[in-house]
């Protein structure tokens, strides 16, 4: 295993792992910064978007406007506008405009300079010659056009016209026929970093392949060099894409080993059984529930109930639809908990939603969540709200329920992981929107209890089966799909205030009408203010005024938005709530948890600046009673605009499932949960988990042998996968153990 691996057990990670710096220097490794590569194996696991050969010329109807890009084209008409002279003045640049062309499609590209430079452009560029153009795409009178593209050219005997990157990289096209075009930016090219790869590429020659041969056999993968050569130097198409198949096994292997050996970690771990009590503060609350659970809440309580009365500690995710009833589950749990002895946090990720569980189940609860006070029946127990704005002597009281066991039930955001908040017997802990939570965090309250509690996570965002296989499979995964009886359908209508602005008009009349039935609406927008800039469009603040001065001038209209006072925000909140505001004007804040059921209209403003995801999210929020709801997203975005595919899909269904999987085929696995907030780089480089999914089924299936081959990680390969993974992931879904 040899010595000097800074903590790794295999020579492949630990040059891998390196510093890109110590291949590059450290200038050039500075430039990748912007590409999210900071080691070895970073660069060469990012791999070309697609391979051009010398005769292979791009499709010009793909470029869009704004784009970076490399295209093969032949140079087709070259129009000279000379230098003009002015008098009194130094005479103007001249331009050279060359027309490129695949044969259907054409693009100008566009050179500015003195008259020796446009001669010496007029040399390199031949009619009738492909070159190799790069740089942003851009229009000028409609048309798409390139400004001062850096080019590489092939003369008609083949000659490479061209100098240092660029002559190496048309010499490696004149010798293989292929060249890789690299995702890049507009400072580093995609040929010099083909040849940044090359030197990363030669650090790792030669390293023993991490994996055991019966892993790779079972795969039926190329070894690791031959792999990182046929994505950078291949002889042909087919020898590039089976190297990248070995590098997208590499990171299925390696997530669902991590996972593998996490779930055999967690059998081994010993928590305190706590089995459903007869005639305890469960029963009593399951007696006075107004309404009879559905069979999916049923079903996934048993399942809960099931995993509190072993001597393990429960791992369960609980995905559900916006609605599906998810925390009458969660408390039934805690219930069951309390009713053994021990206590329950429930750690939010927002004070608006904590405050909003707290109401919740203090209402759920009635008499039974009084504590001991008098009159209160045997069984109840005291539920407490944590959090940062609370006063200091509010703070105090609540602490001491925790330590002292008074409170069975604790309700709170990040204020429950300060070192000062202890509790007498932490048996549960259940973690609601967890992708908004690290693994420090995570860490921290667990470390509050004395066993090692049972663990519920929650998520109001659909998870399809493949993510929840990859992201959260060292959890057992129970899904709500199915919504509670008399919950109202909801009816969404996309609102094109760039085409009908009378709509928009309408939509305000719509208001006016709901209000008048005595129903409320809420009105969301993606932003607190404009800023004074006009392209940002308006803002809550600024939206709230119009609104309030114009055509909602005879409506109580509130204002909610993340900056407020936290006073200021439970008052508005109680006074929606309370009926006592028609309208409430908000940002995202009122996202998730918010239960407003006589709230029966949402309006959503600039609701292209959404994502998927978020839009069934926030229309979540109306139709929470017996009366149907509707949904109006406003947009100026156009027909043709990506964006307004992406409304007209939320507004065409409210399976929640069916958008997720459309969400995560638009965007990174990371994006959609939540990795980026973080600001962490994604495990997860070429793997889709969509389109890959059969493959992380077998990864997942060939891991579980693995584990079972080898329990205590003795294996480096093994060993150095998992901390690899871990590393990369940077803590955003995997927990300390």
């Amino acid at each position: 295993m040899g010595t000097n691996l800074d903590g790794w057990h295999t020579q492949a990670y630990a040059r891998l792992y390196a510093p890109l710096s110590s291949v590059l220097g450290e200038r050039t490794a500075k430039e990748f910064t912007a590409l999210r590569i900071q080691t070895v194996g970073d660069l060469l696991r990012h791999i070309p978007r697609r391979y051009l050969s010398g005769t292979e010329l791009t499709d010009l109807a793909t470029l869009v406007e704004g784009d970076h890009v490399a295209v093969m084209a032949k140079v087709g008409n070259i129009e000279r506008h000379s230098a003009r002279p002015s008098a009194g003045r130094k005479p103007a640049p001249g331009r050279l405009e060359v027309t490129l062309t695949d044969g259907k499609g054409r693009l100008t590209a566009t050179f500015f300079g003195r008259d020796h430079l446009l001669d010496w452009w007029s040399r390199q560029l031949q009619a009738g010659v492909a070159g190799l153009f790069v740089g942003k795409v851009g229009s000028f009178r409609n048309q798409l056009q390139m400004s001062h593209p850096e080019f590489v050219m092939l003369d008609a005997s083949g000659r490479v016209v061209a100098t240092g990157e660029e002559k190496a990289l048309m010499a490696e096209l004149a010798r293989t026929g292929l060249v890789g075009m690299y995702p890049a930016t507009a400072k580093l090219h995609t040929w010099k970093v083909a040849e940044c790869a090359r030197l990363a590429l030669a650090s790792v020659e030669g390293v023993e392949d991490p994996w055991p041969s019966w892993v790779r056999e079972r795969a039926g993968v190329l070894g690791l060099s031959q792999a990182l050569a046929a994505v950078h130097q291949p002889a042909d198409l087919a020898e590039a894409e089976r190297g990248a198949e070995r590098l997208r096994f590499d990171e299925a292997l390696s997530t669902q080993l991590t996972m593998a050996y996490r779930r055999a970690d967690a059998a081994t771990r010993k928590a305190i059984p706590r089995p459903r009590v007869a005639e305890g503060l469960l029963d009593a609350f399951d007696a006075r529930l107004p309404f009879t659970l559905t069979a999916g809440q049923q079903q996934v309580s048993a399942d809960i109930l099931d995993d509190l009365a072993k001597d393990r500690p429960m791992q369960r995710l609980l995905q559900g639809e916006v609605g599906s009833g998810k925390t009458v589950v969660a408390l039934r749990a805690m219930l069951a908990v309390v009713d053994s002895g021990g206590q329950a946090a429930l750690l939010a990720p927002t004070e608006v939603l904590a405050a909003q569980h707290y109401q919740t189940i203090t209402r759920l609860l009635g008499e039974l969540g009084g504590g001991r006070m008098l009159g209160t029946p045997d069984v109840a127990t005291e539920v407490v709200l944590l959090s940062g704005s609370l006063s200091t002597a509010a703070k105090k009281s609540a602490m001491l329920r925790a330590a002292s066991g008074e409170a069975g039930i604790v309700i709170g955001t990040h204020a429950l992981l300060a070192d000062r908040v202890q509790f007498a017997e932490l048996g549960l802990i259940v973690i609601d929107e967890q992708h908004r939570f690290g693994v420090e965090q995570r860490a921290q309250l667990a470390e509050k209890a004395s066993s090692r509690p049972h663990v519920l996570v929650l998520t109001a965002t659909p998870i399809p089966r493949s993510v929840a296989m990859t992201i959260f499979g060292d959890l057992d995964v129970s899904t709500l799909a199915e919504l509670p009886s008399g919950r109202a359908q909801v009816s969404t209508v996309v609102v094109d205030a760039a085409l009908r602005p009378a709509w928009v008009d309408r939509a305000w009349e719509r208001v006016r009408e709901e209000a008048a039935t005595g129903r409320q609406v809420f009105i969301v927008c993606p932003r607190i203010g404009g800023q004074g800039d006009p392209a940002a469009g308006l803002g809550v603040v600024e939206l709230a005024e119009q609104l309030r001065s114009g055509p909602l001038a005879d409506l109580r209209v509130g204002v909610l938005h993340g900056q407020l006072p936290s006073d200021t925000k439970d008052q508005v909140m109680s006074d929606f709530a309370g009926h006592r505001l028609d309208v409430l004007v908000a940002t995202t804040v009122i996202e998730v948890g918010v239960d407003v059921p006589n709230a029966t209209m949402m309006v959503v403003w600039d609701a292209d600046r959404f994502g998927i995801s978020q839009l069934h999210q926030l229309r979540g929020r109306i139709g929470r009673g017996e009366h149907p709801g509707v949904c109006l997203l406003v947009t100026q975005a156009g027909a043709a605009e990506p964006s307004r595919a992406r409304l007209d899909a939320v507004a065409a269904t409210t399976d929640g499932f069916e958008l997720a999987e459309l969400d995560l085929e638009q965007r990174r696995e990371g994006d959609v949960l939540g990795a980026d907030q973080a600001g962490t780089r994604s495990s997860l480089r070429l793997l889709r988990v969509l389109e890959h999914a059969d493959l992380i089924g077998q990864a997942r299936e060939l891991a579980i042998e693995c584990v079972a081959a080898d329990p205590q990680r003795l294996v480096p390969g093994f060993a150095d996968a998992v901390r690899a993974t871990e590393l990369l992931s940077g803590g955003d879904w995997l927990e300390h153990n």
